[in-house]
């Protein structure tokens, strides 16, 4: 379980950046070159790569190459994981949500009987 949580920290911390999670909406519409990714944003080249090595190294990408072109592809596993997390969070809150407006309705109803 450690394991799964660090993993975990990893794609929530790739995602904390806009650059990171715009490269990943883009390569959700199919691969690209590393010159395609970088030509939307305001950035240096090498900086623009440290983002692309963050989403590499955390698995959310795979890129290949060929001669001098790096080709990136959006790997989803790791991002189902957070989906998963993030949906369990919010079964967690609409259930206890639901508890207290049922709570509250029975207040509610014990004061009108009053």
């Amino acid at each position: 379980m450690p394991n799964h949580a660090a993993k975990l920290n990893e794609v929530f911390q790739a995602l904390a950046d806009p650059t990171r999670r715009a490269v990943l909406q883009r390569l959700s519409d199919g691969a690209a070159s590393t010159l395609e990714l970088a030509r939307p944003f305001d950035m240096a080249l090498p900086s623009f790569t440290q983002h692309l090595s963050m989403l590499e190294k955390f698995g959310l990408v795979k890129s290949t190459k060929s001669g001098r072109v790096r080709t990136y592809e959006l790997a989803p596993k790791p991002l189902r994981a957070a989906e998963d997390w993030i949906l369990d969070r919010r079964k967690l809150w609409e259930r206890r949500l639901e508890q207290l407006d049922t709570y509250l309705l029975t207040m509610k109803e014990d004061d009108n009987e009053e």
